[in-house]
């Protein structure tokens, strides 16, 4: 695992770390579970919206049928 630096105001960090003893965490696992989740949202987000825009994609295959080896030749 890397280490960062992270500047924080002190308000911040004291309620940071208060919220932190609060619930039994530290202030570090508190930012680094934070910033995954909100990573990992936005991946998923992403993902879902991609999948939205191919379901609303006309498509236009012209009745063409693909075989594996049509969409898996190397060129």
């Amino acid at each position: 695992m890397k280490n960062i630096t992270l500047a924080l105001d002190e308000e911040t960090l004291v309620a940071g770390r208060a919220y932190a003893e609060r619930h039994q965490t530290t202030l570090n696992a508190l930012v680094r579970d934070l910033l995954a989740r909100t990573v990992h949202t936005d991946r998923k987000a992403t993902a879902a919206e991609m999948f939205r825009l191919m379901d609303a994609a006309a498509g236009h295959s012209r009745g063409k049928r693909w075989t594996r080896d049509d969409l898996h030749a190397r060129r």
